[in-house]
């Protein structure tokens, strides 16, 4: 039996001082949210962009403006090598990071006779095969120093509940979450902890304008009567990422104001 574990105090259980962590996907929304959130927690954030949108200097700037420190770092994940190369941007800029969020997804709308293999492919290695990609290289340099520290994954209530025109990045999310879960036993044993967390619809600046009708589905479904906010799946990441989750691993999390509670018949 192992030893009893003593608890950090609670006015430190969700600090990530003297921490590093990498985010994909932090130009723009959730996760710049995310960036910025680990950053009061007290993190060191390395943002990762892809450089098809949006601007994580932006973003960093935001951070090292409230005393923090950050980096924004340009890479396409779909390609071979680029997880590795982060990574390694990270490492010696700050150090061995102890948190990776795979937060770089694309999610295109499109009918699945209307796929092609192209499309799949496209969606498969922007989705699941760079974050496997990016939690090996995370891992290998975890492991290296003695192991320890988490991933946290975002995927997606399509996952479990897709929607018309979107079988592909349902697909992909549903793999995601069992990607999270196969890693959590393989990298358990090195005391490092991967997680997902699961948003719903969440706002933007131009959803309601680009989806009027899906948003206003989801507002007759959801049981907190809102849309979800990019601080909200911030929030989650961080309680995932700090010591609140110590025994945490392999999971689950939901961020969707009880749209899963709802009976689908």
């Amino acid at each position: 039996m192992s030893e009893p574990v003593t608890p950090p105090p609670v006015d430190a259980l969700l600090s990530l001082a003297g921490r590093v962590a990498v985010v994909t996907g932090a130009s723009q929304g959730i996760g710049a949210a995310i960036a910025v959130r680990l950053a009061e927690a007290g993190a060191t954030v390395v943002l990762g962009q892809r450089g098809v949108s949006g601007d994580a200097s932006a973003i960093v700037a935001t951070i090292e403006a409230a005393g923090g420190r950050a980096l924004s770092v340009t890479a396409d994940l779909a390609v071979d090598g680029a997880a590795e190369q982060l990574l390694a941007v990270a490492e010696q800029a700050f150090g061995v990071p102890d948190v990776l969020v795979n937060n770089a997804a694309s999610q295109p709308v499109k009918g699945f006779l209307e796929l092609t293999e192209a499309d799949w492919d496209a969606m498969l290695r922007t989705n699941v095969t760079s974050a496997a990609a990016t939690t090996r290289a995370f891992a290998q340099r975890r492991i290296a120093v003695g192991g320890g520290g988490a991933v946290v994954n975002i995927g997606s209530i399509e996952g479990l509940r897709p929607a018309s025109g979107h079988a592909h990045y349902a697909a992909s999310k549903a793999a995601l979450a069992h990607l999270t879960r196969g890693t959590a036993l393989e990298l358990g044993t090195h005391r490092i902890r991967v997680n997902l967390v699961a948003p719903g619809l969440t706002w933007s600046p131009t959803l309601q304008g680009d989806w009027p009708d899906g948003v206003a589905r989801w507002l007759d479904a959801v049981a907190l009567g809102r849309l979800g906010m990019p601080t909200d799946v911030a929030d989650a990441v961080l309680f995932l990422a700090s010591d609140a989750a110590r025994f945490v691993t392999g999971a689950e999390l939901p961020v969707d104001g009880g749209v899963l509670a709802r009976p689908a018949f």
